[in-house]
């Protein structure tokens, strides 16, 4: 089959691998229909991601119909219609009993390596590096998927794939995001990073009550999307972040705030950040956490930051001084996928929204793969998310 494979920074090629099969029996194998570029692939191209080897099959915003099935996945049928969740869950240990379905303490056969980094192991993830558990992704034309028989949703007839996809990640990710802002209604939410995330959860917390988004980026076409999505916006390259958040809520701040954006931010507003940019530019190895600065210093006293945005390693001087003093509320985590996908799934049938207006390139060939990183990662020819079809 032919799939998308990493071979080193900025060098993603698309090859001809061998095809997946059954190795367990609650495995499933699925002919691919539609998978998805998405902002954390991003950190793999930029080469952040550690433990990623040469030939590794990328992608974790995938579905399909299910064309193999073990005898322990008995869930699934050949034929069936299915979102993968990007997280494997096993469904049966304490943490995928208590919900926290990223926190799944058996689907990482790699988590004794994880553990030495996080503490304990994780949920294995597809496409993302072999501390996550070395799964082949599903930037391909067919995929191996473990555990099937608790991870894949169905999906109803009626719904085109380009409605559903994105319930294998970024729209879970962007509820929970929302969600974790502890939203009553009426609030003013900030949100930094106009990617395909920080744009969905514009959606989801004027869903979820929020009077006002407004949302934080520099790319034009980024900025209108989050504009359509109903914020109102502040281009960081233009304004102060600070000066025009006060201007905009007569001094109150935001309640709450979204960091969208992860390892790869950039700029500094205040003197601080500009301190810490110096002491983060002669430690290399150091993630730098500008735009979550930005939000911590941004959100009013006793409200919440909520953090998407993904992190790999150690991460610069954090603003833990402010962060304690205004008594905010830290939530972060990889998304629960499980808990969101089929309550998205019927928000999408009722027409509450279409997650697919984030779109704008498409694709009928993995082989277009390498330069739609490209583009997505340089963000050209107004690319803010990518689809393809790897059958045509």
């Amino acid at each position: 089959m032919k799939a998308l494979t990493w071979h080193g920074k900025g060098d993603m090629r698309c090859e001809t691998v061998p095809d997946p099969k059954i190795e367990d029996d609650r495995d499933v194998v699925i002919k691919v229909t539609a998978c998805a570029i998405c902002g954390s692939d991003l950190h793999l191209y930029g080469g952040y991601m550690p433990t990623m080897k040469s030939g590794d099959i990328v992608g974790h915003e995938t579905m399909g119909e299910v064309v193999e099935v073990g005898r322990g996945a008995s869930r699934l049928k050949v034929g069936d219609r299915v979102v993968v969740p990007f997280t494997i869950c096993c469904g049966e240990c304490r943490q995928c009993r208590w919900g926290n379905w990223s926190c799944c303490e058996r689907t990482n056969p790699n988590g004794r390596m994880q553990a030495e980094q996080f503490g304990y192991p994780l949920a294995g993830l597809f496409g993302y590096s072999h501390i996550t558990g070395g799964f082949a992704g599903g930037q391909a034309e067919y995929l191996r998927v473990p555990h099937a028989d608790v991870g894949p949703l169905v999906v109803p007839p009626g719904l085109s794939d380009e409605q559903v996809l994105f319930l294998s990640d970024i729209f879970p990710t962007a509820y929970m995001a929302a969600e974790n802002c502890d939203l009553k209604g009426g609030e003013t939410v900030a949100i930094w990073g106009c990617g395909p995330v920080g744009v969905l959860a514009v959606k989801c917390a004027l869903m979820l009550g929020a009077e006002r988004v407004i949302a934080i980026d520099s790319v034009p076409e980024r900025l209108a999307l989050a504009r359509q999505a109903g914020a109102e916006t502040i281009d960081f390259g233009d304004e102060n972040i600070q000066d025009r958040l006060m201007e905009m809520t007569a001094g109150q701040g935001p309640d709450a705030v979204i960091e969208a954006v992860g390892m790869e931010s950039h700029g500094a507003d205040t003197l601080a950040q500009k301190v810490s940019s110096a002491v983060m530019s002669a430690t290399v190895s150091m993630e730098r956490p500008f735009a979550f600065n930005q939000a911590v210093i941004a959100c009013r006293p006793g409200g919440v930051v909520s953090m998407p945005g993904v992190y790999a390693g150690p991460v610069g001087p954090v603003m833990m001084g402010v962060l304690m003093n205004k008594g905010l509320t830290l939530k972060t985590g990889q998304t629960h996928m499980l808990r969101y996908m089929k309550p998205l799934l019927e928000r999408i049938e009722r027409g509450e929204i279409d997650p697919s207006f984030i779109i704008s390139h498409r694709s009928t060939s993995l082989e277009d793969g390498p330069e739609l990183y490209k583009l997505f990662q340089e963000k050209k020819d107004n690319c803010t998310k990518v689809v393809i079809r790897p059958h045509g």
